[in-house]
């Protein structure tokens, strides 16, 4: 049985479901929450190509800010689930981020989403969902 639970959240129904699962399923593991903030959305959001700098900090606070919000808001379904829940973010590539997090925090199991946040990129499996599984040290389990 896993003792200590990865679960990636973002702002998508399928990461709440992830939640869900890992607490419904192992109610007496450490599930630790956590979100990933891709610096290509920062810059992505500048719409800059290469050059000037806009006001990167403030956009990457606005990033940070919103990222707090989505695990306030994984600990209070927890929370109401009857569950406590540890939360973290990082910054980086997400696939990558998770699976090194996984990896360096000695987590038992990873269970994340099919699909988190929509865009062409993120069709069938999800590719963050497809790049964990077959990345992770760990057993990996997909919540459709």
């Amino acid at each position: 049985m896993a003792k200590r639970i990865l679960v990636p959240i973002d702002d998508s129904d399928r990461s709440t479901q992830a939640l869900e699962f890992a607490l419904e399923e192992h109610p007496e593991a450490t599930v630790t929450a956590l979100h990933v903030l891709d610096p290509g959305d920062f810059y992505a959001a500048t719409g800059i190509e290469g050059g000037a700098m806009a006001n990167y900090d403030e956009i990457q606070d606005h990033h940070e800010t919103r990222a707090e919000g989505i695990l306030e808001d994984a600990a209070e379904h927890a929370s109401q689930l009857g569950a406590t829940i540890e939360t973290d973010k990082i910054v980086g590539g997400i696939s990558r981020s998770i699976v090194d997090y996984a990896e360096d925090n000695d987590f038992d199991q990873i269970v994340v989403g099919s699909h988190g946040r929509t865009g062409a990129s993120r069709i069938l499996l999800g590719s963050v969902a497809e790049t964990v599984a077959r990345r992770s040290p760990v057993p990996v389990t997909i919540v459709r």
